[in-house]
């Protein structure tokens, strides 16, 4: 047995109601011999009949009778998953579902998510901050289904878009730093080093380039201490335990609060970001939109907030 379709019960209901085919024709704005068509094609997929036609008008059938209210709330459901269907679409309800790097909560998130929230008051948002190489895991898996990134990350079945913004990494001290506005690991290699991201030493890609630059040159870098976040890194060099690396938009409101010292490497060394995808996967227009803004607040970051001179 074919299932009725939502054309055939609302023509259905209209003739009953109305109680001719030619009322519920015009009701609906289709021909009479098009509705009758319809409508016995019901009455041949269920098998009953649910008229009696007579010469001026119809009686409904007691099958008919028992099927008006069936009809009735299948037509009600209809039109609130319609609807539901609409404003998922147009970013009414649903859940943002996205991950970031650790410390994007210092001069992103906050702004994101208020502006996020402002527009579309109704969506839930789920911000997950981890390392990089784990939001890439993520996406990857489907627990996420976009992320902001640092690059390189492991790109297997991702979508990863171009750059969407570049932090520049800066070596921070609590003691004036010789040399002439930049520094090079050969300057730094009797130095004791505090290094972050802990959990992360063979994946992050701020730990690695740097020990790719220290092999380059024969050195060896070995922190003496070595925490999860690059706010405390920077926290325990303020105290004179030893000097850090930091992204200087990571870092740039403790380094000007607590008075360090910092200076940009050379050759310089870049951190870019993206926004990861899982390839060939659908995300839903709620996570779109919270990328949309992320995208904007990221350029307008790249804007304004270009590296000063550094402080040595």
């Amino acid at each position: 047995m074919a299932l009725p379709t939502v054309r055939q019960l609302e023509y259905f209901i209209s003739a009953a109601r109305i109680g001719t085919f030619a009322g519920a024709a015009a009701e609906n704005h289709i021909a009479q011999p098009s509705l009758s068509e319809q409508i016995s094609n019901l009455e041949q997929n269920l098998g009953v009949s649910l008229f009696t036609r007579g010469s001026r008008s119809l009686i409904v059938t007691d099958a008919g009778s028992q099927l008006v209210p069936l009809a009735e709330e299948a037509l009600r459901n209809i039109r609130v998953f319609s609807e539901w269907s609409r404003r998922l679409r147009s970013v009414e309800v649903g859940k943002v579902s996205f991950g970031t790097f650790s410390s994007a909560h210092l001069y992103l998130l906050t702004d994101l998510i208020r502006d996020f929230r402002q527009r579309h008051p109704k969506v839930r948002v789920h911000v997950t901050g981890l390392n990089s190489s784990e939001v890439a895991d993520g996406v990857r898996t489907g627990e996420l289904e976009a992320g902001l990134v640092q690059l390189p990350v492991d790109a297997r079945d991702l979508a990863v878009t171009p750059a969407v913004f570049t932090d520049q990494v800066v070596y921070v001290s609590a003691n004036p730093i010789p040399g002439r506005g930049t520094v090079n690991v050969n300057d730094i290699a009797d130095r004791p080093i505090i290094l972050s991201e802990s959990s992360w030493s063979q994946t992050d890609p701020l730990r690695k380039s740097l020990l790719e630059r220290t092999q380059r040159t024969g050195e060896n870098l070995e922190p003496i201490i070595e925490v999860e976040f690059q706010t405390h890194a920077l926290s325990l060099a303020a105290e004179g335990l030893g000097d850090t690396f930091v992204s200087y938009h990571v870092g740039r409101s403790v380094i000007e609060s607590r008075h360090l010292h910092w200076a940009p490497l050379d050759p310089p060394l870049l951190e870019h970001y993206a926004f990861i995808t899982k390839r060939n996967g659908a995300i839903s227009p709620a996570t779109a939109e919270f990328m949309r803004i992320a995208h904007r607040l990221m350029q307008r970051l790249s804007t304004i907030s270009s590296l000063p001179s550094s402080a040595m």
